[in-house]
């Protein structure tokens, strides 16, 4: 583990910022998001972020010692992968119903977004955006959203980063409610939320999961890995006024609450399986399962009340696709689903957050130029090793 030797300067400037920006008390028991606020919290993740993604990559750059058998993956770091893509990321929120009453499930207008991007040895760069003429959803209300989700694949470790910001929700009317509009509408409501999962790949010499998902590299055999490791999240949840709309208020226990504090943490198990057909198409479906410990805190107009409880949560992936040496296609989803309970009822909430993307990745050799170009890319991955 010799990269924790070489990045120990960047978890002391983590440690240093936080004790310079953080007032707590080792005795406190106050929930850690009260020692760390939402401010404080997004910055330690996107510094983690980072850190972990030179972690990741400086697995994936030994050039001299490759982490694969050839005889299952071919790598093609030293090419250029292209790629052009159709996104969609969602975060929706969920307050749990009963057996006479539906969820209900806060959805955000989230664009359908159109990018291109490209990868070279560890570093990858996307760029998308949501044009109108693929986004005329108007009568579902606006969402205004920053949404940060890097899932780095490296060959020992597999690494989800989240930082999400969003704005405006609406919940589809199911319930056949008289006082609903089709889709009702909250622009006041916000859902913010942040962490990180960080999972060993067992068998990384024969399974890739660069090859369902970056497609810098190609699986030829069917191959499956154990992954265990450990994740934590934190988020809030929060609006002008009650979550539950007034109209239907009676009927459910959540009556009353605007806003939400939730914090889950633990350690966690999973598989992940590569099925190939004919060398060329490939089906991959990955999972991990967890019981986390978790914290809420609920609050209304009148009190505050909170809770530790035992959650099950779940992180899932799916790939499925052509791939060969010089073209790609496939289409993946990614997806993570975290459980936390407050004291207004049994099963309370649910947080899902995901991205759906079709892409077409094609190969390229650089060319004298382009390689003349990228000099400095080498060093600096090399001197990153």
């Amino acid at each position: 583990m010799h990269y924790l030797v070489k990045y120990q300067s960047v978890l002391k400037s983590i440690l240093l910022f936080v004790s310079k920006n953080c007032t707590y008390q080792l005795n406190s028991a106050l929930p850690l998001f009260q020692i760390l606020n939402m401010h404080y919290f997004f910055k330690i993740i996107l510094l983690l972020n980072g850190f972990i993604f030179e972690a990741t990559s400086s697995y994936a750059q030994k050039e001299n010692e490759p982490d694969f058998d050839s005889s299952y993956i071919n790598s093609y770091d030293k090419l250029i992968t292209t790629r052009f893509y159709f996104s969609q990321k969602q975060t929706d929120f969920t307050i749990a119903g009963n057996k006479e009453n539906n969820d209900l499930k806060y959805k955000p207008n989230t664009s359908l977004n159109m990018g291109l991007g490209a990868t070279y040895r560890g570093l990858t760069l996307n760029i998308a955006l949501g044009f109108p003429f693929l986004n005329k959803d108007e009568e579902k209300g606006k969402t205004k959203y920053l949404d940060l989700q890097s899932h780095l694949y490296g060959s020992k470790w597999n690494v989800d980063v989240l930082a999400q910001f969003y704005k405006g929700f609406y919940i589809n009317n199911n319930m056949g409610q008289a006082a609903f509009d089709k889709y009702y509408q909250r622009p006041d409501v916000r859902v913010s939320i942040g962490g990180a999962a960080v999972y060993r790949i067992q068998n990384n010499r024969k399974f890739s999961f660069k090859a369902a998902f970056i497609q810098n590299e190609w699986q030829q055999k069917s191959a499956g890995t154990l992954l265990y490791g450990g994740e934590i999240f934190y988020g809030v949840v929060r609006g002008d006024s009650a979550l539950v709309p007034k109209s239907i208020a009676s009927k459910y226990e959540h009556a009353g609450i605007n806003k939400i504090h939730f914090m889950n943490f633990g350690q966690a198990i999973g598989y992940a399986y590569t099925l190939v057909v004919a060398k060329h198409f490939f089906v991959m479906g990955s999972a991990t399962a967890n019981l986390h410990a978790g914290f809420v805190r609920e609050y209304n107009s009148n009190e505050m009340a909170s809770k530790w409880s035992v959650n099950p949560n779940l992180i899932y992936r799916a790939s499925a696709g052509y791939n060969s040496s010089v073209w790609a296609f496939n289409i993946f989803w990614v997806a993570n689903q975290i459980r936390f309970k407050g004291n207004a009822a049994a099963d309370s909430y649910v947080s899902n957050t995901g991205n759906i993307r079709l892409q077409l990745t094609k190969r390229l050799m650089p060319g004298p130029k382009t390689k003349k170009r990228m000099i400095p890319i080498d060093r600096f991955l090399d001197r990153n090793k």
